[in-house]
């Protein structure tokens, strides 16, 4: 049994209360539904700006409406500190996952990164300070790493930021090393490398590479890559990320407390690689797709050209061992897609206003019995 099991078997009989922040998110809806799935209590904080109520409504589906009745919502935004005091209020863990991503997003516009990585990050320390909540584990980023290039890549060795996103990022760990030192607030940060996985938002100028592939390789449309297509990551399926943040928040040992972990595979592939994988196994499924050869671009400003996590601290101090590697990701993520409105050929997502007020007064509407709005 690896610690990860244990551990579920240990949440399941003695469950625990839980914030989620980000709960509409990617990752954060992930968190949610697994936390739910082993019978714990959770309180869900998003504002929507980037998270979706459809992600809200897939977990109620996933776990059903017994277990679904164990989760609280509050809609409202880190910016406000009146709204992080309500939701950390009798909260004994928190997982931190709001946040404005995307590096290209940061360089356009830095000040609405600012405002809501680094002053509702510190809101949210703030409220878990005066709420005394034992832990508090938050996304950090492999962005930190920067222009370091040495590979792989080791907590202890950072370079000089290279976007305002990282530097957002690089400025919560040295906020929650303070509130540690000052406070006495037990945290842990998450460098996530390239998380992927199902409801992960294909649209929209600043979606990540695999989900917009992915839709636009279905949609018969050419895809672009940055540079020369040599440019790699390493790529981590989100279950790897849930493992990892329960471990954190549940951890015992005091000398993993207070520490930054790299999350991923210790794994490289390439841009070239990923497009290959991935018309692979789309062509496998659906022999008659037209995926065309991708368009090479100028590489993208605020990059890092090659990126590959040490995870040896994770293991030693978390227990952490990666459960699905990039390959099984990758089919269960483009069974996701597929999966999606019979299979259509088109992203769901709501693309007008009109739209997503519909989606979202269905989202709240199932959510009724268990919503608190902040």
């Amino acid at each position: 049994m690896t610690p990860y099991e244990d551990l579920r078997a240990r949440l399941a009989a003695s469950p625990r209360k839980w914030l989620v922040t980000g709960a509409a998110g990617f990752i954060g809806s992930h968190l949610v539904e697994t936390l739910l799935g082993l019978g714990q209590h959770v309180v869900g904080l998003d504002n929507f700006s980037t998270g979706s109520p459809d992600n809200l409504r897939a977990v109620r589906d996933a776990v059903g409406e017994a277990r679904a009745a164990n989760f609280r919502f509050i809609e409202g935004d880190i910016r406000a500190l009146s709204v992080c005091h309500a939701a950390c209020r009798g909260v004994e863990i928190v997982l931190h996952e709001a946040a404005l991503g995307s590096v290209p997003r940061s360089i356009e516009n830095p000040v609405e990164t600012n405002a809501n990585n680094i002053t509702g990050f510190l809101n949210m320390l703030v409220a878990v300070r005066d709420a005394q909540v034992p832990r508090f584990v938050y996304a950090a980023s492999s962005s930190t790493y920067g222009d370091d290039p040495n590979l792989p890549k080791v907590e202890s060795r950072i370079g000089r930021p290279l976007s305002p996103y990282a530097l957002t990022k690089y400025v919560n760990e040295l906020y929650a090393d303070v509130f540690a030192r000052t406070y006495g607030v037990r945290s842990i940060g998450l460098r996530y490398f390239n998380v992927f996985g199902p409801r992960q938002n294909p649209d929209g100028a600043y979606a990540a590479v695999i989900p917009k592939w992915i839709a636009a390789m279905l949609r018969g449309e050419q895809v672009g890559i940055n540079g020369d297509g040599e440019t790699a990551r390493d790529f981590c399926y989100v279950d790897n990320a849930v493992q990892a943040n329960l471990l954190a928040g549940t951890v015992e040992d005091s000398a993993a407390v207070g520490q930054v972990y790299n999350v991923a595979l210790n794994m490289q592939t390439s841009l070239n690689e990923l497009f290959a994988l991935l018309r692979d196994q789309l062509l496998a499924r659906r022999p008659g797709l037209a995926i065309q050869m991708p368009e090479y671009r100028a590489f993208r400003p605020g990059d890092m050209r090659f990126s590959r996590a040490d995870i040896t601290r994770a293991r030693n101090l978390l227990g952490f061992r990666p459960a699905v590697e990039v390959r099984e990701g990758l089919e269960r993520t483009i069974a996701w897609h597929l999966g999606r409105n019979g299979g259509a050929h088109r992203s769901d997502c709501m693309t007008s206003l009109t739209a997503r007020a519909r989606a979202s007064e269905l989202a709240r509407a199932v959510l009724a019995k268990s919503k608190a709005v902040a």
